[in-house]
């Protein structure tokens, strides 16, 4: 059995300065349902990031919870660069144990 963490990761909740539309969104999180079988949105917050060549770009993001591996995980960040046009893709593991209870 493969080890599972949780994973946070960070969507763009706005492309060219216009709001993303939710079905668009809803693209995306089949998709990443497909890989993992679950995900928690959280709602939208506002952040900054310098990319390398050094500009600014200030944006509205939201970050989703995803209990996968670590190989799903970088499956997700390259479906999301490319599903929403992103020069990066931030994504953490926040949690080394994952408990699951399922009660009948």
């Amino acid at each position: 059995m493969k080890t599972l963490y949780l994973y946070e990761i960070l969507v763009p909740a706005t492309l060219d300065d216009k709001e993303i539309e939710v079905q668009y969104h809803r693209l995306w999180d089949k998709k990443v349902n497909k890989i993992t079988g679950g995900l928690t949105i959280h709602k939208s917050t506002k952040g900054y990031w310098t990319s390398p060549e050094g500009d600014l770009f200030v944006e509205k993001m939201i970050p989703v919870r995803i209990m996968c591996t670590a190989e799903q995980i970088k499956r997700i960040a390259d479906i999301t660069a490319e599903h929403y046009k992103q020069k990066a893709v931030m994504f953490y593991r926040i949690s080394d144990r994952v408990i699951v209870n399922h009660y009948t």
